[in-house]
């Protein structure tokens, strides 16, 4: 077997609507609502299923906590834009620009934070010649 790619996760939040606002503002993903009032986050081909802290769903992770999560997303949009994008939603930059080692190339970071403390990785792969 061989994996091809992912579908989706699941990100346990302190709040929905937190998550909601902070990952559509900020990062422009879409919102879906689904089967018995669950929400997840789409963005290209793939979403994130979210999951209320003391209010998952079955069946779930062993020990899901808000905040343990590190991602990386990556853009198109070249991070400076990203980076004024931010400053004008009032999200703080806590690391970067810097250069970092993607799955398939090196990319150009920044880092913020979610409202449920997970570390956010936004980048742009660098593209050499």
């Amino acid at each position: 077997m061989q994996i091809s790619s992912l579908d989706h996760f699941v990100l346990t939040v302190k709040s929905l609507e937190a998550t909601c606002d902070f990952y559509s503002r900020a990062l422009g993903m879409g919102i879906d609502s689904f089967q018995n009032g669950r929400k997840a986050l789409k963005f290209g081909q793939s979403k994130i299923n979210l999951h209320e802290q003391r209010h998952e769903f079955e069946p779930k992770a062993k020990h899901p906590v808000p905040g343990s999560a590190d991602l990386c997303f990556l853009t198109d949009t070249p991070i400076r834009e990203v980076v004024r994008h931010l400053g004008e939603i009032g999200v703080e930059i806590i690391e970067g620009p810097v250069q970092r080692t993607g799955a398939m190339r090196k990319l150009n970071s920044i880092y913020v934070r979610d409202p449920g403390g997970n570390l956010v990785e936004i980048a742009n792969e660098i593209v050499t010649q």
